[in-house]
């Protein structure tokens, strides 16, 4: 099979969900209602939609982009977390509404109900220019259609049409059309019949067949699979005849996932040069490997456990759902959301001044608080000296701290996508080469088109330097002989200050900062 260099990310476009799988046992009937009784054992989250096919992807060793619809709730940010966990770049829209989230009721590896929430399809929002050039740039594109709105968007459909990338269209009966000229569109047996009438009686094959060419002409398509379940696919192009591709091997079992499974597999494919046929055919062999294989349950690693839930006593500034509120209010009324992060562990009169300093860039200030578990993982097994819930309470006590928010990873790109704040604010040394400062997370911020700057800190406070005064019997050394703090902390309340636009960053001088 030909195979050529990937120059470029696979993009994946379109509506993702928060998928979960509650495992259980029965063994009782309900006493009001002749229903089982489920007592759940396990549950596992996972992201489903084009998220899954994002992973999937992802899996392989590609570089994929996922360009999506993230709402501003804790389905969100559990769906920014679970995505980053497994290597995809996440470009988010912004979603008014909630997260869809589809959720299993599994008992010895049967489905015995689905409960689907997040309420009707909200409204994606307008993608940003990194989005629109990293569709420009990308070695093919994967549409995976939810019927959310996602493949409505016009500039998102206009950037596709003009890709000179391959483009697979994996449709639903409730979506749009697919844009004119795609490569290859996969729709199931199913989607077909709703989407194109056949006569009564007509067989399988001629159902398939005949849909697949009245929607390879209604949009104009180079090529469109019917996926044909456990036989296969049914591959329709400029020819008259179709192409039977039968699966290498039957096997019955949890099918949720195949479709995304299969048209991940064949936009890679197409990335790296095959032929139509060509993809199509390892598409059929990777879907039909993995149902037997155990499917989804078996074809993705364990998800990372979400962070213990923090209450905050007298307030509601801590958790995912504090940070989201506030969020929403701020970007509701056209204000700018600022954000900084760290561990805060031993918080100081140097994390004091980085923050209030944060808080003086825009309308409100969320904090990303590294977990024990990242702090443990960062700076090593004695830290961090302070849990993570006193920290958060002692950081949302401030009053220049809107919400405090968190993260279990390394890094706090996760909980950046998902909030997608206009400013990123970090206090400390940093390599600048006098434009914009060097910074991990700058990379993220572009995706939206937000800005990282730098804000000065206090010389000489550090939380190292204090643990090890701590430990030590001799004096502490350090903050006592710095300068006093009214020659550099801001006010304790400040009023909200220009937006982005007005933020410069200044070079600080060397101390550990938000450590």
């Amino acid at each position: 099979m030909r195979r050529g260099s990937v120059t470029g990310p696979v993009v994946v476009v379109g509506d993702t969900l928060l998928d979960r799988d509650v495992e259980g046992v029965v063994n009782r009937l309900c006493p009001d209602s002749p229903v089982p009784v489920l007592d759940e054992t396990a549950h596992v989250d996972r992201p489903g939609g084009a998220g899954l096919a994002a992973v999937f992807a992802a899996a392989r060793g590609a570089e994929v982009v996922l360009v999506t619809a993230l709402a501003d709730d804790a389905g969100g940010a559990r769906l920014s977390s679970l995505l980053d966990a497994a290597g995809v770049q996440v470009y988010a829209l912004g979603l008014r509404g909630g997260t869809p989230e589809k959720i299993r009721l599994r008992a010895r590896g049967r489905v015995l109900l689905r409960h689907d929430r997040g309420g009707a399809a909200g409204t994606p929002g307008e993608p940003s220019d990194a989005v629109l050039r990293v569709i420009a740039r990308a070695s093919a594109v994967l549409v995976s259609d939810y019927g959310r709105g996602v493949a409505r968007q016009p500039a998102l459909r206009a950037a596709l049409a003009e890709t000179r990338a391959p483009v697979v269209w994996d449709p639903h009966p409730r979506g749009p059309a697919a844009v004119p000229g795609v490569h290859l569109a996969t729709p199931n047996e199913s989607e077909v019949r709703e989407l194109v009438k056949s006569p009564p009686g007509a067989t399988r094959l001629a159902t398939a067949s005949r849909g697949a060419q009245a929607l390879r002409r209604r949009w104009r398509a180079g090529a469109v699979a019917v996926t044909l379940g456990g036989d296969g696919a049914l591959l329709c192009h400029a020819g008259s005849t179709p192409l039977v591709l039968s699966a290498p091997t039957t096997a019955e079992g949890d099918t949720c996932g195949a479709g995304d499974r299969f048209a991940a597999t064949a936009s890679l494919a197409l990335a790296r040069g095959a032929l139509v046929s060509e993809a199509v055919q390892d598409a059929v062999a990777e879907a039909s490997a993995y149902v037997a294989g155990g499917g989804v349950a078996t074809a993705l690693p364990p998800a990372r456990p979400v962070p213990p839930a923090v209450s905050s006593p007298g307030g509601e500034r801590v958790g995912v759902a504090a940070a989201a509120a506030v969020v929403s209010a701020v970007r509701a009324a056209g204000g700018t959301v600022v954000a900084t992060g760290g561990c805060f562990d031993l918080l100081h009169a140097g994390h004091v001044a980085t923050l209030q300093a944060a808080r003086q860039l825009g309308d409100c200030l969320v904090v990303c608080l590294n977990s024990d578990a990242s702090v443990t993982g960062l700076k090593g097994p004695d830290r961090p000296v302070i849990p993570q819930g006193d920290r958060a309470r002692l950081l949302a006590a401030l009053s220049c701290v809107d919400a405090v928010m968190i993260f279990d990873e390394s890094t706090p790109h996760a909980a950046l996508s998902w909030l997608r704040p206009d400013v990123w604010v970090k206090g400390g040394d940093y390599a600048g080469d006098g434009g914009e400062p060097a910074l991990p997370e700058a990379d993220v911020l572009r995706r939206w088109g937000g800005h990282t700057v730098v804000v000065p800190y206090l010389d000489g406070r550090s939380t190292t330097g204090l643990i090890a005064a701590a430990r030590s019997a001799g004096p502490a050394a350090g903050p006592a002989d710095a300068p006093p703090l009214t020659d550099t902390v801001p006010p304790a309340c400040p009023p909200p200050g220009p937006g982005p636009g007005g933020a410069s960053a200044q070079r600080p001088s060397t101390a550990e900062g938000t450590r």
